[in-house]
């Protein structure tokens, strides 16, 4: 019997009781945060064709969401604004009236602070260029024009009453410029949840049709290049510097390595997106019979949690919160 293994790692995968009581890495409700869309204007929800199960929200259906979210213990909803007019400047980003300023009064009136309210900070959904910022004369985006409007965002979010503002343009000096402005304006609770690692990805496609964007071309001059893992980093490191409380990989799954890196480097919460299209190509896939939806619900949520996010924005954190309580 001597050339038998003594050392036997398959002792601690036998059963599901086994497996489940040495598992390095769990979901956790608490961990997840809900992005939702809410259009101006809409009296129903309205199906996103690129995203099933996802919808634009009307005022009322968002508050249900958000109410729902809340009663399965999320950690959060992420907010994204669809006005019905846009302009050059993104007018409503900042217009107390406008439909994400609306949108964050009527989610804090339903669940108080039961749920991290998150507000997108950006202007490509009220631009009618589709960019991140204004552009000068000659079409590019201008970085620090395009910083005055971040900032009178940020504090028109934190008078709607937010608890957190993610700026995502992936403008230079962004963070600091919204924390000057909130602190400025006795806003010094409000959090910020920056995107730092933000990807001129592939995987961003359903979104445009979410949010109904305006873009023509891309944004390779603002968002990071997919080749650069070390240039990620230094962006985060610069967030924190300028004051950001969370940081954010986006997209999730195809930069875990990015993620961890951030992880075992940075002593603040690491958050990731598990992006739009990392949600249709598991529901197309499992659409065609190829996979099984649930198990790759959850594999593609709990490799993010390994990576080392403590935060995980998803479209289908309710749908796993619901099953993480049966």
């Amino acid at each position: 019997m001597s050339g038998y293994p003594q050392i036997r790692p398959r002792r601690l995968r036998g059963n599901p009781a086994v497996r489940r009581m040495v598992a390095e890495n769990r979901l956790h409700a608490a961990e997840l945060v809900l992005p939702a869309f809410v259009k101006e204007g809409l009296d129903e929800p309205r199906p996103i064709s690129t995203m099933p199960g996802v919808y634009q929200h009307s005022r009322e259906s968002l508050r249900k969401a958000a109410a729902e979210a809340a009663g399965l213990g999320l950690g959060g909803i992420m907010l994204f604004g669809i006005p019905l007019h846009k302009d050059a400047a993104g007018s409503g980003a900042t217009d107390p009236e406008g439909i994400l300023n609306q949108a964050v009064q009527d989610v804090r009136q339903e669940v108080g602070d039961e749920l991290v309210v998150m507000a997108d900070l950006c202007l490509d959904e009220f631009t009618d260029h589709g960019h991140c910022g204004v552009l000068t004369p000659e079409g590019a985006v201008d970085n620090d024009a395009t910083l005055q409007r971040y900032a009178d965002m940020g504090v028109a979010l934190a008078e709607a009453g937010v608890h957190t503002v993610g700026p995502s343009g992936m403008m230079d000096g962004q963070v600091a410029a919204v924390r000057a402005a909130l602190d400025g304006r006795g806003f010094q609770d409000v959090s910020i949840l920056a995107y730092g690692a933000k990807y001129a990805s592939a995987f961003y496609g359903p979104f445009r049709e979410a949010v109904d964007s305006s873009l023509k071309g891309d944004r390779r001059t603002y968002q990071q290049d997919p080749a650069n893992g070390a240039e990620g980093l230094r962006e985060m490191e610069l967030d924190i510097a300028e004051g950001a409380d969370l940081v954010m990989v986006k997209p999730a799954m195809s930069y875990l390595d990015v993620i961890a890196r951030a992880a075992d480097r940075f002593g603040i919460p690491i958050a990731a997106y598990q992006i739009s299209g990392e949600y249709a190509m598991i529901e197309a896939a499992a659409a065609n019979g190829w996979i099984d939806r649930e198990q790759a619900i959850h594999e593609s949520l709990l490799s993010i949690r390994r990576a080392g996010a403590s935060v995980i924005l998803t479209y289908y954190a309710t749908e796993v919160a619901a099953a993480l309580r049966s």
